[in-house]
Order: C-alpha cells, then structure tokens, then sequence
C-alpha cells in the first residue's frame, strides 16, 4: 500500500509566481527522491493563487524520510514564506496494483 500526500496551499497574489519557480527548480529533486512515485501541481480553477501538490509514495516511511530530509528542511520554510493561510495537507493509503500513478 502507497502513500497519496495531498497539500493544498494559498498564496499571497504577489509571491504566488516565486512558488511556481520554486517548484520548477525542485520537482524533479523531490521526484527523484528515494520513495517518491511521482509528484506534480494542480493550479486552482477559481482561485488562481492556490495551488495543490500531489506526491506518490512507496510508503509511510519513504514519505517521512523525505519531511525529515535536510532539502525538505531547506525548502519547506521558503514555501511557508509565500503562504497567505496555512496549508492543509492529508495522507490517503492508494494501492499500487489498482492505481498507478499518471
């Protein structure tokens, strides 16, 4: 059973670009890490300052090794500066037999 974490973030309408850049320059690093499925970004259709992470998971652990990682320590306080309210962020259990991720 994999690991579906889903985070929905709002930004400031001045530093919601500044995300989008930061998340250019490290999806494929996050991607890449050891655990790590997949991982995009969906762009609100209504609020164009939001915007939701999806990222795919081996497991729990491989997920919580990444929230423990020194990158995820350097990039998350530079995400958190952009925010205009605070996240909201789930895990839901996905099973890689049934689903793959796209």
């Amino acid at each position: 059973m994999g690991i579906l974490r889903i985070v929905r973030m709002e930004f400031e309408e001045q530093t919601v670009a500044s995300f989008d850049v930061l998340f250019q320059e490290i999806h494929e690093r996050i991607q890449a890490f050891d655990g790590c499925e997949r991982v995009m970004v969906l762009t609100s259709t209504s609020q164009g300052n939001q915007r939701t992470t999806m990222s795919w998971w081996k497991d729990e652990a491989s997920l919580n090794a990444y929230r423990k990682s020194e990158f995820f320590g350097a990039v998350w306080p530079r995400t958190k500066a952009l925010f205009s309210k605070d996240p909201i962020a789930w895990s839901m259990d996905w099973s890689s037999e049934i689903v793959r991720p796209i």
